[in-house]
């Protein structure tokens, strides 16, 4: 794996800094009103700050670079605490969706809210009230991630709303390909543009170009950000499957068992033969076991998929670094994108 590039540690740094003064203030308030209210609060705080590579608040402070920002500047650190909070709003009810009881090696805000139901007592059932926490510790985080671009341009507004609508809708997609197994490449891809490529590197530049006063670089943006978004799926898609649990956090081919619409497995699918199209369709299966996840695995090598994404991500990569040459060059704005662009793809978490 290459080591984090300084160009994510710093701003990441720097993030966390006001993502704590944002939560220092929130909670104050909210706690004075009633101390029950810090819980849920609380719990995001962790949430956000237990880890994540803060990828998106990198390219939103890049982009903002590449638009002639001031890279001292704090104008762009309102953007990047909010791509951040939204992404905490989309991973907690992820978690939900998904039913999974861990996330970075913890449990998921869902899962502890059903420990405080049990430990309590209370009435009800404990998982429903659980799911339904969680799922307004997300809308908590919407909602905290939107004020913090209130007074922001038109411009900037424009392509926040639609990262927020075009993350919805690509994971709307996700959950109907998880549930019906039938999944194409090519629909595999539209989720990859809207729930990953434009939620995770396109947007948060255009978002940052855009607090720089250069929306017109969002087409130039793009040329870069699409091609690598969807080598970051690749990749992570190929986490999913095959990554190691003591760095991903997530069990081993936790993907498999979620039965995720993935590239990988469509690709696997459609050069198959009959009797490993048996063991694909133990995809999605929630209790597979070792042996089953191997078995999976091993189809996914043979069928060739595994080496076409392989292939596939190193083009991507490639082209995505060639974008770079015909964007704006500010305060080492080029390098810092090729080793955002270096770092995304070859990650092990």
């Amino acid at each position: 794996m290459s080591q984090v590039p300084v160009q994510l540690t710093e701003i990441a740094a720097r993030t966390d800094h006001a993502l704590a003064e944002v939560f220092g203030d929130e909670r104050a308030r909210w706690a004075a009103l009633d101390p029950a209210l810090d819980i849920p609060l609380g719990d995001l705080e962790d949430f956000v700050a237990g880890g994540g590579k803060r990828l998106r608040p990198a390219y939103v402070h890049w982009g903002f670079v590449t638009g002639g920002g001031d890279p001292e500047s704090d104008i762009q650190l309102a953007g990047c605490c909010a791509v951040e909070l939204l992404q905490a709003f989309a991973l907690v009810h992820d978690d939900v969706m998904d039913g999974s009881p861990t996330r970075r090696g913890h449990p998921t805000v869902w899962a502890k809210f059903i420990e405080r139901h049990r430990d309590g007592g209370w009435q009800g059932e404990d998982r429903r009230f659980g799911e339904a926490a969680a799922i307004l510790v997300g809308d908590i985080a919407i909602v905290m991630a939107d004020r913090q671009l209130t007074g922001a341009t038109t411009a900037v507004r424009k392509i926040w709303d639609a990262l927020r609508t075009e993350l919805n809708m690509g994971q709307y997609l996700d959950v109907i390909g998880t549930a019906t197994g039938e999944i194409t490449a090519e629909g595999a891809r539209l989720i990859m543009k809207h729930k990953t490529a434009g939620y995770t590197i396109v947007r948060p530049l255009q978002i940052g170009a855009a607090l720089a006063g250069r929306p017109e670089l969002a087409d130039a943006l793009a040329a870069h950000g699409m091609p690598l978004g969807i080598a970051f799926q690749l990749r992570d898609d190929m986490l999913g499957a095959f990554g190691d649990s003591a760095k991903t956090g997530k069990p081993v081919g936790d993907d498999l068992r979620e039965g995720k619409p993935t590239v990988l497995l469509a690709k696997a699918r459609g050069t198959a033969s009959a009797t490993q199209l048996e063991v694909l369709d133990r995809v999605g299966q929630p209790h597979l076991s070792d042996h089953d996840v191997s078995a999976i695995q091993q189809v996914m090598v043979d069928t060739g998929s595994v080496a076409a994404s392989e292939r596939e991500t190193n083009q991507l990569l490639g082209d995505a670094i060639s974008a770079i040459e015909s964007l704006p060059d500010h305060n080492g704005s080029q390098s810092a994108l090729r080793a955002l662009a270096d770092f995304v793809v070859e990650r092990d978490t």
